[in-house]
């Protein structure tokens, strides 16, 4: 029945199932996280592939891991401070006789402060196995959190985005010279998905039978009968990392690795809250609770990266990340109960490049000073920016240091400003007519903190 191929279309769309599980944080690209290394942030993630001294190469380049000669544990914090801010307006049942202005607030401060933790260990091996060094590191290379006001204009595109993954990397490295050495890794990785927003059941019952939402007496109308939905999916997928790490002479590192794209088939269950009068006119086929689930692919990423060591005092970094955002092309949902048939919801994204340049000043056998610059350019076009992340091009400006308080103890600290570089815009209609038009105001402040112990 066409009818019944429209509510279809609606259940997937309305939620928005596509967009929690594609969106992701402000401070990298889409819902792309760097946040694995206090140090590195501190001069915006320049020379994360290729410096020496941070235990966090285990997941950015493990070939770096032979430059290692004691054990050494670290562990990294950031906290996260994200603001977005919506103006605009938008119409319900757009392009039909009930099309009315969205009623609502802005959605206040979709944001909140949140902690990413990272914690990695290397062990370097000896006799036999001298030129063998391992690696182990759990980090979050990608999340979400975005949350706004009940009842906002924006409530049937997105209420609350909540995405957590968490990787495992083993990690190995092998010295082939005193100047090459190689890495490779196997990550294990967590998926946690949840999504929730409003469904316009009222336009829905319009568009079925016009005459249900005419006259004083009608029951039925745009945004006179909301409902709720939420759905929540995990999974576990595997990948891989692997890495080089040149030094051709002692004051210059070069480095490059490449992680793998880790597949997900999320599975999870779609929860419904329908008011009992929309029940009663749509019946029991469509919006029940149940199975659903949907694949997603996390990107391939390529680092370049190169450390120059000027001075006993003074190094310079730069790197160039290329983030394979071209394999999330659509978004295909499926659910467990047959009266509803697969959702395709197309994204189109393209390949992202950050590109930062940083440097470290040892002011002293205790104190080591860094600063840098970035520029993270968004895969997302105009059409496909949406309020679960209105993803923008930003600018990164961090700084950061380390406080050496013995030979084998040391704590690092660093500050990244974050800016939206253009104004984020939306103009988008979801499958139940509801137009929500206007901008954001957005970014973040980042506070990180790590110590590292060798012994």
């Amino acid at each position: 029945m066409e009818f019944a191929k429209h509510l279809t279309r609606v259940s997937a769309l309305a939620l928005g199932i596509a967009g929690v599980l594609a969106y992701g944080d402000v401070h990298a690209a889409a819902f792309q996280l760097k946040e694995n290394s206090v140090k590195a942030q501190g001069r915006a993630m320049a020379g994360s592939a290729s410096a020496k001294g941070d235990a966090s190469v285990v997941v950015n380049n493990p070939a770096v891991m032979s430059t290692f000669t004691e054990r050494t544990l670290q562990a990294d914090v950031t906290a996260i401070d994200l603001s977005y801010e919506f103006t605009g307006n938008g119409t319900a049942a757009t392009g039909t006789p009930f099309q009315q202005p969205l009623t609502g607030g802005n959605g206040g401060d979709a944001g909140d402060v949140a902690a990413v933790p990272a914690a990695s260990f290397i062990l370097p091996l000896s006799g036999d196995f001298e030129y063998l060094t391992l690696g182990m590191m759990i980090s979050a290379p990608f999340g979400l959190k975005t949350e706004y006001d009940a009842g906002w204009k924006g409530r049937y595109h997105a209420l609350e985005s909540d995405v957590k993954i968490v990787d495992l990397t083993l990690a190995a490295s092998l010295e082939l010279s005193d100047s090459f050495s190689v890495g490779a890794g196997l990550i294990y990785e967590h998926a946690d998905v949840t999504l929730s927003n409003a469904v316009d059941f009222g336009t829905i019952i319009c568009g079925r039978s016009p005459a249900a939402c005419v006259g004083p007496t009608a029951q039925f109308g745009p945004q006179r009968n909301d409902g709720f939905a939420s759905i929540n999916g995990t999974h576990n997928g595997l990948g891989w990392i692997v890495g080089v790490n040149w030094r051709p002479t002692d004051k210059l590192s070069l480095g490059y690795s490449h992680r793998s794209e880790v597949d997900h088939e999320l599975d999870g269950d779609s929860v419904f809250e329908v008011p009992a009068n929309v029940r009663a006119a749509l019946g029991n086929s469509v919006f029940i609770n149940g199975g659903g689930g949907a694949d997603l692919t996390t990107p391939a990423v390529d680092a370049f990266s190169a450390t120059y060591y000027a001075t006993d005092r003074f190094t310079v970094m730069a790197e160039a990340t290329r983030t394979e955002w071209s394999s999330l092309q659509e978004i295909r949902i499926e659910f467990d109960n047959p009266a509803q048939p697969d959702s395709v919801e197309d994204y189109n994204w393209d390949e992202n490049w950050f590109y930062s340049i940083g440097g470290e000043y040892k002011f002293s056998d205790k104190f080591t000073f860094r600063a840098g610059v970035a520029r993270d350019d968004s895969p997302v076009s105009r059409p496909y920016r949406t309020p679960r992340l209105p993803d923008q091009d930003r600018m990164w400006y961090s700084l950061g240091m380390t406080w050496n308080v013995s030979e084998h103890f040391e704590l690092s600290a660093s500050y990244v400003k974050i800016d939206i570089v253009d104004t984020p815009e939306v103009d988008l209609t979801t499958s139940t007519r509801a137009r929500l038009v206007g901008d954001f105001e957005g970014g973040a402040d980042l506070f990180g903190v790590s110590m590292q112990y060798k012994f």
